[in-house]
């Protein structure tokens, strides 16, 4: 858990402001959800490492002895949603496009980019099983990193059901399908030789770990060329070692093709990429899947794909979803390391600081503030009528660029001097004008 001084909201408010404003241009619509969940909510959707991650709140009174526990904090924004569609879903349009920016609790073991508190931005696709869906969020989530200013991040995509498929083709028995999917998903991080002892451990055969890990050597990876083009040839030359065991692997990889060509006039088009091994950990997942990395970052900026069957188990009707969610804390490592924040982004808390020199004039300091702000400037009156030098010194060291200074003789004729700390010039005019006189200096000091 994190404190966020000044500096560090703003840098999350612009983030977040930016991707707000893509996702809207999208048509999702805003919803939120509790910080808490009952437990059986969450439970039983994310796995068996996602369920041990579960902030578990313990019940009260009473019970709190006994280490049961009845309520959660919220693990993820999606199987809220899920259950949210499913408390809803009389009052919900069938075709529900959301989006969702909140935190979410996981007991992990915190490293760079990684913390137990962060914020997911998540836009989600609810009543369609087209795979307009999938292509549509993965524009979207690229729209947002070409805005923020990423020019090298990979979308890639898979099929959980091509997965499945190619366990199966390798000789991995269906009881350990999910074991090897959660040692599968951690490639990037275990690489090969950590993999295949995981799938040990996990009891998978040894011929089938062999030919697992041989099709990873033969597919690079997933290390494919970005782009459409790139990504179709590599989906097609996976052939029957991947996709074509199964009838159901056949569906998914036709399936799969067809959102990549939907992305080809998309701002995703130069960036989707097929990745054989790209596993998602959670279980939900029943269909398509994306992840997005860049290369100076282990793990991923977000992910997502689709999950038919969640809301489901809340309401047992068959729902068709898709979601896609950008990890906040994440895009703000990399974008401070990289230095990518504009320039212009406010890092002082004011425009002007007014000062006086009197006791008894700070009053005309509060009116002079209410002046300035109705111009649609920031104002940060100094409580109080200390030496002027002393006042001049605090405002720039928080970076503030103007003070309005009220001395006895300017407030007598119902003036002010503003003054352009940058330069040292300073003007004197009536408090009518100052609002306009502060706006011409920032408007010099920011050209």
């Amino acid at each position: 858990m994190r404190d966020f001084l000044p500096d560090d909201v703003r840098r999350r408010e612009y983030v977040v402001g930016v991707v707000r404003r893509v996702y809207e241009r999208f048509g999702f619509e805003p919803i939120e959800t509790p910080a808490v969940e009952n437990i059986e909510t969450l439970l039983g959707k994310y796995g068996e490492e996602g369920n041990q991650l579960i902030f578990k709140i313990l019940k009260r009174g009473v019970h709190e002895g006994s280490g049961e526990a009845d309520l959660a904090l919220r693990y993820d924004l999606t199987v809220p949603l899920a259950r949210v569609v499913a408390e809803h879903r009389a009052k919900l349009p069938r075709l529900f496009k959301r989006c969702q920016i909140q935190p979410v609790w996981r007991a992990d073991r915190p490293a760079r980019g990684r913390f137990r508190e962060f914020y997911q931005c998540d836009v989600d696709t609810l009543g369609s099983t087209s795979p307009v869906v999938e292509a549509e969020q993965c524009a979207a989530v690229s729209e947002v990193l070409a805005e923020l200013g990423f020019g090298d991040f990979r979308i890639r995509v898979n099929d959980r059901r091509l997965l499945t498929s190619m366990l199966a083709g390798a000789g991995v028995p269906a009881a350990l399908h999910d074991g090897a999917l959660v040692a599968l998903d951690k490639l990037d991080r275990l690489g090969p030789d950590g993999v295949g002892a995981e799938l040990e451990q996990r009891g998978v055969p040894p011929g089938a770990r062999e030919r697992l890990l041989a099709v990873h050597a033969e597919h690079g990876g997933g290390d494919s060329a970005s782009g459409v083009a790139g990504a179709l040839a590599a989906l097609a030359a996976a052939g029957s070692r991947v996709a074509d065991v199964t009838p159901a692997g056949v569906e998914a990889r036709e399936s799969l093709r067809v959102v990549l060509e939907l992305t080809r006039d998309t701002a995703a088009a130069p960036r989707v990429a097929y990745d054989p091994f790209l596993a998602r950990g959670l279980s939900y997942y029943t269909g398509a899947i994306m992840e997005i990395n860049v290369p100076d970052l282990a793990g991923s900026l977000g992910g997502g794909g689709r999950y038919d069957n969640l809301v489901g188990m809340f309401s047992g009707d068959t729902v068709p979803a898709c979601g896609f969610s950008l990890g906040l804390e994440r895009i703000l490592v990399v974008m401070e390391e990289r230095g990518m924040f504009p320039a212009s982004l406010p890092s002082a808390p004011a425009d002007v600081m007014t000062a006086v020199f009197r006791p008894e004039d700070l009053g005309h300091a509060l009116r002079l503030a209410h002046v300035l702000r109705q111009s649609g400037l920031r104002v940060l009156v100094y409580p109080d009528a200390d030496k002027m030098g002393k006042q001049i010194k605090y405002a720039s060291s928080r970076g503030i660029p103007c003070v309005a200074i009220l001395g006895e003789d300017e407030i007598g004729r119902g003036e002010v001097t503003v003054k352009d700390l940058a330069s040292g010039r300073q003007e004197t005019l009536a408090e009518r004008g100052a609002g306009a006189a502060v706006k011409a200096m920032l408007g010099e000091g920011r050209g």
